[in-house]
């Protein structure tokens, strides 16, 4: 097993950002409401009108969110994975696929938050700040 007082400090970044997923993944699953205070500010309408038109949406949405949940737990338990056993050995590839999954996953969602004018959007800026440093680190022990 790898020592993780020895891990570079790519991996730990890396470790943070896999551990962030897993919290949010299961936020998601567990906690997360269908529509959260901002949604009906976005669609310009209240809830009581959005749940008058669309009776079934908040538990669709609710099965949707767990699903979504369930991919983020995935994401961030490989992105452990890939932290404490990949980047210290500097497997071929890895740079490659944490780049990808990075800018799928928390830059995507930090860049759509903002799209959304969400009240949570300077917050979902921070994972994929912390992602980006991460490469930063491991680009840099090169």
């Amino acid at each position: 097993m790898t020592d993780s007082r020895r891990l570079p400090l790519s991996a730990k970044v890396f470790l943070v950002c896999g551990f962030y997923l897993v919290a949010l993944g299961l936020y998601f699953i567990l906690l997360r409401p269908a529509l959260l205070p901002e949604d009906p500010r976005y669609i310009g309408s209240s809830f009581e009108a959005i749940r008058a038109a669309l009776p079934g949406l908040e538990r669709w949405l609710g099965l949707v969110f767990k699903v979504m949940g369930g991919f983020m737990l995935a994401a961030g338990v490989l992105t452990v994975l890939a932290a404490w056993r990949w980047l210290a050995k500097r497997e071929p590839g890895t740079f490659a696929a944490l780049a990808v999954a990075g800018a799928a996953s928390v830059g995507l969602m930090s860049a759509i938050n903002f799209l959304l004018h969400s009240d949570f959007r300077w917050l979902l800026l921070l994972p994929a700040l912390l992602w980006l440093l991460g490469l930063a680190c491991y680009l840099r022990k090169r």
